[in-house]
């Protein structure tokens, strides 16, 4: 007997997963395992009742769906995610390819897209809508085409995520920007520039700065 899927539902809004849940309940083999509305309480459940997919909003009270994703992936790389967004956005495709997510759709996609979602991202494979592939394949050629994918030096020590904080900070870039930029809240780049000093042995943020200036992580 085939085993049913079992999905755990992220959305900040009751009448949305409810919206969500009755659609999916036309769906032969899904079963749904939880629901809840923030990003927090998604890693919670995702740990406790390791559902085989997650329907994850991106942008919620606290932390973004985004943000909760990375911390799933990185404590489960098997869950499947599935981005759900109310706008197609090139830095929220972006973000979510990084965080690594299964599938990007739009919330206005109908039931036959969901289905075709859910089925593609279980077998291994990846799901876009063609407007957010195009997205995706117009950043690639851009960068091809211009030169501008930066590759510096791995840092011993930090995560790509802190060198990637790194960069920022060096570059001047606040706190509550960068936050935007990486789709984490402003208390977790905070917790990233103390573990980037504390792995680099460094007091502060001009000694950070002169690290990035004599690694050429930044140019002056």
């Amino acid at each position: 007997m085939k085993k049913e899927i079992s999905i755990l539902l992220v959305d900040d809004h009751t009448l949305v997963r409810d919206g969500i849940a009755s659609l999916l309940s036309k769906i032969d083999g899904i079963s749904i395992q939880a629901s809840c509305s923030t990003g927090e309480e998604a890693i919670g459940l995702a740990h406790t009742l390791q559902p085989d997919l997650i329907l994850m909003d991106i942008m919620m009270n606290g932390m973004t769906g985004i943000e909760a994703t990375r911390w799933i992936k990185e404590q489960n790389p098997d869950t499947k995610i599935i981005l759900l967004s109310t706008e197609v956005k090139r830095e929220f495709v972006a973000a979510g390819i990084k965080s690594g997510i299964d599938g990007y759709i739009p919330k206005d996609a109908s039931l036959e897209i969901l289905a075709t979602a859910i089925e593609t991202v279980m077998r291994g494979e990846r799901f876009f809508t063609e407007a957010i592939t195009k997205l995706v394949f117009e950043d690639f050629y851009l960068q091809e085409k211009t030169g501008k994918k930066r590759i510096h030096k791995v840092n011993d020590g930090l995560t790509k995520r802190e060198s990637e904080v790194l960069e920022l900070v060096a570059e001047g870039i606040s706190n509550r920007e960068i936050g935007d930029r990486l789709f984490i809240s402003v208390k977790t780049v905070e917790t990233h520039k103390m573990h980037i000093l504390d792995k680099l042995g460094l007091k502060n943020t001009t000694e950070l700065v002169k690290y990035a200036i004599k690694n050429n992580i930044i140019s002056i």
